[in-house]
């Protein structure tokens, strides 16, 4: 679809929550959660981090309860969600199996979402380890988690105190470095 679009010469609208998604899977994607952190680089642990990250953002621009900031907050979840519906379609998934897959999906992103808002709302530490061990790491993850929580925590802190303009184009996410 994308090859056919660029053939065409028609070209998405860039919109902030697509934007934003694509800032949020470029931090998610950095070497270092996998080298470093002890991510597995796996589909469903990316689909963790990816979550976590837009996630962040959804919350900061919620917390800003703008019409322009929920607005953007809207359009990064949708991007994230049709992004997710176009990655099961490019592995090769059919039409129909693709509505039961997204089905499935859509209560993991929004049980992880769970799982994880309340904990960052209430900067719960131990609480966010846990769901992140239990989501990201399988399981198996208590010597990485507890960094993943403080590296979340701190992101939702540097977030908050920037306008949400910057965090559209430039979000302030907490340092991954080992």
């Amino acid at each position: 679809m994308i090859m056919l679009k660029n053939l065409l010469g028609l070209k998405e609208k860039a919109t902030p929550g697509r934007e934003a998604y694509g800032l949020a899977v470029s931090r998610a994607r950095a070497r270092e959660f996998y080298i470093d952190h002890g991510v597995d680089d796996r589909i469903d642990a990316r689909f963790e981090l990816y979550t976590l990250h837009v996630l962040l953002l959804v919350l900061r621009l919620r917390d800003e309860d703008t019409p322009g900031a929920r607005d953007a907050a809207q359009d990064l979840f949708d991007t994230y969600v049709s992004a997710l519906d176009n990655a099961l379609r490019e592995l090769g998934v059919g039409d129909v199996a693709v509505s039961k897959k997204m089905r499935k999906l859509g209560e993991a992103l929004y049980g992880r979402m769970q799982a994880y808002e309340t904990p960052l709302r209430a900067g719960d530490a131990a609480g966010l380890a846990e769901a992140l061990d239990r989501n990201v790491y399988a399981g198996a993850g208590a010597d990485h988690a507890p960094w993943l929580a403080r590296y979340a925590l701190e992101s939702r802190h540097r977030l908050a105190a920037q306008p949400v303009e910057s965090c559209l184009k430039a979000p302030d996410w907490a340092g991954v470095s080992a």
